[in-house]
């Protein structure tokens, strides 16, 4: 019998060649400023863990009293197995937390624009949509029926004439979407003039606030907070897997936004809700989030004091306005070279990225920095990273 998947072994060496082939580290023991990493201690510059909180006390005494109370699973869909209290408890948390009417949690960021996307536009309607946005908004938009445009990254006269030519060209509704904080580069959406720009052609504006929760605006309320945009963007997508330390996903904004994803919301419909013990612990991350603004200012201590050495040293941090820092190596052989002699040789786990996840010859380090690594921790990663880059010829 044939091997009808023998072109796949083709396609791996091929992504092995080109330096494009991922390689998947195993973590034994929590998430934190150091991972246990295939049996070693290693400094952690991987971590979307923003503010230290995937590992939190507060949040892991909060997912155990859920277990005692709720079990371990929700049973079904929502719509068929009910609502458990809990779920009712964290929507309201995240719209008070966001200045919302309403919210509704979903299993993931990913899920949630699958979810909303598609609900909103259809046959007849325009999605422009920033060239640099997730993968989850790329696949949230193929899967409506609506016409779509892209614009230049963070382009707004180009999205301007964009939203010109739907309209000219007959659009119902026109639904803009961005990033609020761009999660390769670090930089933040010009959220202002897109919503400005929307406003004259009668658009509809959502932003995806993945890398913005709990970093940007008062205490973490986001890029929203951040623009001082409140009741101006219509669509709110923001995950709990990041800053919140946990896992989920959610989507906030009017009333009537939330009712019509709970009466067509697919995956809503059609897919199970989080876990009890996960959603006790994304309250616990907004109450948290709630009582004090310190882990957020932490983060951004860190941020500028590791951005600040990595710059003396000679490095090209590119257009980061944030924690992220994209330590901008170009070539993917390098950059998986740099990542490996970084981790072998100094115990510091700071993955490669290449295409697809970024274009071609655009291949970087990028450094995730937390609330939770100290000062010796920060000045070893960029130490490391120091003795790496010259090593390998990139900084002098």
């Amino acid at each position: 019998m044939t091997d009808k998947t023998a072109f796949l072994r083709t396609e791996l060496d091929a992504l092995q060649e080109q330096g494009l082939r991922n390689t998947i580290s195993i973590l034994d023991g929590p998430q934190g400023p150091w991972l246990s990493v295939d049996g070693r201690e290693v400094l952690n510059f991987c971590s979307n863990n923003y503010l230290g909180l995937a590992n939190d006390d507060r949040l892991v005494a909060a997912a155990k009293a859920a277990l005692d109370r709720y079990g371990v699973g929700p049973g079904a869909v929502r719509t068929i197995a009910g609502t458990m209290t809990i779920h009712e408890e964290l929507e309201a948390a995240l719209s008070r937390f966001k200045g919302v009417e309403a919210a509704l949690s979903f299993q993931s960021g990913f899920v949630a624009n699958l979810a909303v996307i598609p609900a909103l536009v259809g046959d007849g309607d325009v999605i422009i949509s920033d060239e640099l946005n997730h993968a989850s908004i790329v696949d949230g938009i193929r899967l409506a029926k609506a016409g779509r445009k892209i614009y230049p990254h963070g382009d707004v006269d180009a999205l301007s004439d964009r939203l010109a030519e739907a309209r000219s060209e007959g659009a119902n509704r026109i639904l803009v979407i961005s990033d609020g904080v761009f999660s390769m580069d670090g930089d933040i959406a010009p959220l202002d003039r897109i919503v400005a720009a929307a406003d004259e052609h009668d658009a509809m504006v959502m932003v995806d606030d993945a890398h913005g929760e709990g970093v940007l605006g008062r205490g973490g309320r986001g890029i929203v907070d951040h623009f001082d945009l409140h009741d101006r963007v219509d669509v709110e997508v923001g995950t709990m897997s990041k800053a919140f330390g946990a896992i989920g996903g959610y989507v906030a904004g009017s009333i009537e936004l939330i009712e019509w994803l709970r009466q067509r919301g697919r995956p809503f419909l059609f897919s199970s809700a989080l876990t009890p013990p996960d959603v006790a612990a994304c309250i616990a991350a907004v109450e948290t989030l709630e009582e004090s603004t310190e882990l957020v200012d932490r983060l951004w201590d860190n941020a500028a004091r590791f951005k600040e050495t990595m710059s003396a040293a000679g490095f090209d941090l590119g257009l980061s306005e944030t924690p992220i820092t994209p330590v901008m190596l170009g070539d993917e052989h390098l950059a998986r070279k740099f990542s490996r002699i970084l981790l072998d040789e100094h115990n510091v786990f700071a993955q490669a990225i290449a295409f697809p996840t970024v274009a071609t010859g655009m291949a970087r380090i990028r450094v995730m920095i937390s609330a939770a690594h100290s000062e010796p921790d920060l000045a070893a990663g960029a130490a490391a990273f120091a003795a790496v880059g010259k090593q390998l010829g990139v900084v002098g």
